[in-house]
């Protein structure tokens, strides 16, 4: 078992509607941001509960749309021990300008949403020259991109990983592989494909264990896949707390089980070390 935990996928919600107004991305808010609110202190509180040390809080855009206030100002009351994923507007003109005016607020991240809990894929956005100066900034400014995709959309990633090879890209939810032909998963090979770039990174939440946990796929059978192809330095968890229903301490309990069969090492660093190389600030 890792000494230490980093979870780099929970989200908050502030309890103060009037200072930050809700402006959901594609003007819906997603249920999960109103039925389970949780404030920074909340998840502070549920990180302490689980044992997880440091996180690297993914904004709620189903819930504010680009704007990352919250986020930012949360920073300020725990240095140290969070730090930020901003959403940007990627085809904005002065996109690279809004992102630098983030950092320099603490925010080391950012993310492409593409479409998800509230809206269809629409990944456009993903290989438009428009987006191209605001991966230019991640480059120079070395901060990574989460992007929220499916399959759909793991061509033009694999176009950004080879145009912006200094750019660490991090699939969320493994980008939601299709794992219903179970071993040897050849329905997924989309996802397998992307393990030439070096710099894509797959994250393990519980939406992605609940996908290959489900007959004929077996955790153990397809996560041996993915190490082979990526390996563990290449891997890191989220909780995707509270967007999926349950506490901290179970999705941690969920995916050490899911864990289990495989090396100390290899599970230090997909619970705490890659999470570490992607966002040096949660050093200890």
């Amino acid at each position: 078992m890792a000494s230490r935990v980093i979870d780099i996928h929970p989200h908050i919600i502030s309890s103060d509607d009037t200072a930050y107004p809700r402006a959901p991305l594609f003007g819906i808010q997603s249920d999960w941001s109103k039925e389970r609110p949780t404030t920074i202190e909340d998840l502070i509180a549920a990180m302490d509960a689980a044992g997880v040390d440091k996180a690297a809080i993914v904004h709620a855009s189903t819930c504010y749309g680009f704007d990352n206030s919250y986020l930012a100002d949360s920073l300020k009351k725990y240095p140290g021990r969070i730090t930020g994923v901003g959403s940007v507007d990627v085809l904005a003109p002065d996109a690279p300008q809004v992102m630098r005016g983030w950092v320099n607020r603490g925010i080391t991240g950012f993310r492409i949403f593409t479409g998800g809990s509230t809206a269809e894929f629409d990944t456009s956005s993903l290989d438009d020259p428009a987006s191209f100066p605001a991966w230019r900034f991640c480059e120079e400014a070395n901060v990574p991109m989460c992007v929220q995709t499916g399959p759909v959309g793991l061509a033009q990633v694999a176009g950004l990983a080879k145009r912006f090879p200094k750019v660490n890209i991090i699939l969320d939810h493994f980008a939601r592989p299709d794992t219903t032909d179970g071993p040897p998963y050849k329905n997924a090979v989309s996802l397998f494909a992307l393990a030439a770039f070096e710099n894509i990174y797959l994250k393990i939440s519980p939406p992605i264990i609940g996908r290959f946990s489900k007959a004929p796929s077996e955790p153990t059978s397809f996560m041996e896949k993915v190490l082979a192809a990526y390996g563990a330095k290449r891997i890191a968890w989220g909780s995707n707390f509270p967007t999926s229903p349950g506490s901290m301490a179970e999705h941690l309990a969920q995916v050490r089980k899911v864990l289990a069969p495989f090396s100390d090492d290899e599970r230090a660093w997909i619970l705490a070390r890659t999470a570490q190389s992607l966002y040096p600030s949660l050093k200890d």
